[in-house]
């Protein structure tokens, strides 16, 4: 019986939510240039190096989500957190920050990227376009 009532007492005080801790939420960042390369090689892994708006020092960057819209379309959105401390003082200074995107070229077709940009006016989601062609492949004589 005694093991019980130890059990039973690790059990309800294991449980307890550590109220100290930094509570966050994810968002979108904004996108303000891709440095894309002219062309692709087909089979290739490029480094792309993004530029996007670190609106305040309480947002850090996680990475990317990456949305095929079709074959060799993608829509790209930079994800940062959020930290929510109330404890927490935050700069509230712009900063452009770089990251870099890893993409492998697994289609012969041109490919098409759209960053999100930002919202306009009305709400609407705006995006940075880039179309980038796939280079031949070369034959060996």
């Amino acid at each position: 019986m005694p093991f019980i009532l130890i059990v039973a007492c690790a059990w309800f005080t294991s449980c307890e939510v550590d109220d100290d801790s930094p509570n966050f939420y994810f968002t979108a960042l904004n996108t303000i240039e891709a440095d894309m390369p002219e062309l692709f090689e087909f089979g290739k892994t490029y480094d792309i190096e993004v530029t996007f708006i670190r609106p305040n020092g309480c947002t850090f960057f996680e990475g990317f989500d990456v949305v095929q819209t079709d074959q060799t379309g993608r829509d790209i959105v930079v994800i940062g957190s959020v930290l929510t401390d109330e404890n927490r003082a935050c700069t509230q200074a712009l900063e452009e920050v770089v990251a870099t995107l890893r993409f492998n070229v697994i289609y012969t077709n041109e490919y098409t990227f759209r960053f999100f940009a930002g919202d306009d006016e009305n709400g609407d989601p705006t995006y940075l376009e880039y179309t980038v062609p796939v280079a031949e492949q070369q034959t060996g004589n």
